[in-house]
């Protein structure tokens, strides 16, 4: 049982060290101290349950004004990763869920993607814009091997010659090479890398089903090497954690093939902040208040501000060194261009297939 200052223990392979109910259930539960030692606490790792989303909808509408999208998809709701720093976390509440292992550990499949897609695409109102795949929840998850949700929306997109932003720190995506190189060859692709630590030990407890920092760098390789344009983000920077290695990632990003970058703060909302904040105190005692301290420097003393503008960086002199050094960092390495530009004018609605309605009359019981 969980509740304030209680915790469920360490599991292998997990991020979040509770099951805390989300915000809209009425009941929570209370945790109690039975005499155990905590070490034995630590227990297997529970296993991922995969389960449908049989959602209506597919594309997801941004207005926000500092995400440099307008439309995405994220094909799994849930991330079986177990960051314990993912701002998606408390989307499981919607679900009746915790968003701490309720989160890692249920994760709804999005089966009916392609369909939906080809649907959504060839509305004659359909205007193309630049769609981020992966955005919130990682779109190459663990679960994504078996279930092959992403590559079939990839199929879609490469048919429609759509182009697709995609965004993940899983060495997964270079199964999909062979679609992405050549989408990638019609100014349709570009990739975007997750880098948050080069350190694997403090990856293994932080991002715990991940992909190791030499993946994630050899896949930027792989990626580049096939023509791919890849972006590095180094993100979160967590103030007295990993920032110190901002340079570090950048270059290594940079000598593997990146070639533009982007940075984000540590984003800490609704329930994320008390997951974390245990998390810290667990792996980390001796520097969890300093830490804390920090962000809170940077969020003017709360743990979190959610003002657009300030919200991805945070303000107050130390959000501000750390934009200062990423701008410096850059600029030294080349990583400050944005020249490469996806192609929207190329898209187009494929025809139907011999014995197929056409997709634009089936909207209308064609």
């Amino acid at each position: 049982m969980t509740g304030p200052g209680h915790h469920d223990g360490k599991r292998k392979g997990r991020g979040a060290l509770s099951n805390r109910s989300g915000r809209f259930e009425a009941l929570t539960d209370e945790g109690f101290d039975d005499g155990w030692p905590r070490e034995i606490e630590e227990r297997s790792s529970p296993a991922t349950r995969l389960l449908p989303d049989h959602t209506r909808s597919i594309v997801a509408s941004n207005e926000s004004p500092d995400v440099p999208f307008d439309i995405s998809i994220n094909p799994y709701r849930g991330c079986e990763h177990g960051c314990i720093y993912c701002f998606a976390r408390p989307s499981h509440a919607y679900l009746g869920m915790s968003p701490g292992l309720d989160f890692e550990t249920r994760i709804f499949s999005k089966t009916d993607a392609p369909q939906l897609l080809r649907r959504y695409l060839s509305r004659p109102s359909y205007r193309c814009r630049i769609l981020a795949l992966g955005a919130n929840t990682d779109a190459y998850q663990p679960v994504e091997a078996r279930a092959r949700v992403t590559r079939s929306i990839l199929e879609v997109l490469g048919e429609f010659s759509h182009p697709v932003a995609l965004l993940t720190k899983s060495a997964l995506v270079t199964r999909d090479v062979d679609i992405l190189s050549s989408m990638a060859s019609r100014r349709l692709a570009q990739v975007s890398v997750s880098l948050t630590t080069l350190d694997p030990e403090l990856a293994r407890v932080m991002e715990p089903r991940a992909s190791t920092p030499a993946r994630r760098l050899q896949t930027i390789r792989e990626l580049s090497s096939r023509g791919i344009p890849v972006a590095v983000l180094t993100a979160p920077m967590i103030p007295g954690l990993n920032d110190w290695e901002l340079e570090r990632l950048l270059e290594a990003a940079a000598g593997a093939g990146a070639t533009t970058a982007s940075w984000v703060l540590l984003r800490l909302p609704l329930e994320i902040g008390e997951l974390f904040t245990e998390w810290l105190r667990e792996h980390f005692p001796d520097r969890a208040e300093r830490v804390l301290g920090l962000i809170r420097q940077t969020r003017g003393g709360d743990l979190y501000r959610s003002e657009f503008g300030s919200r991805m960086r945070g303000s107050g002199p130390y959000a501000e060194i750390l934009q200062q050094r990423f701008d410096v960092a850059t600029r030294r390495l080349g990583l400050d261009e944005r020249a490469y530009r996806l192609d929207t004018s190329a898209f187009r609605v494929p025809p139907a297939a011999p014995g197929e309605a056409s997709p634009q009359l089936g909207l209308f019981g064609g």
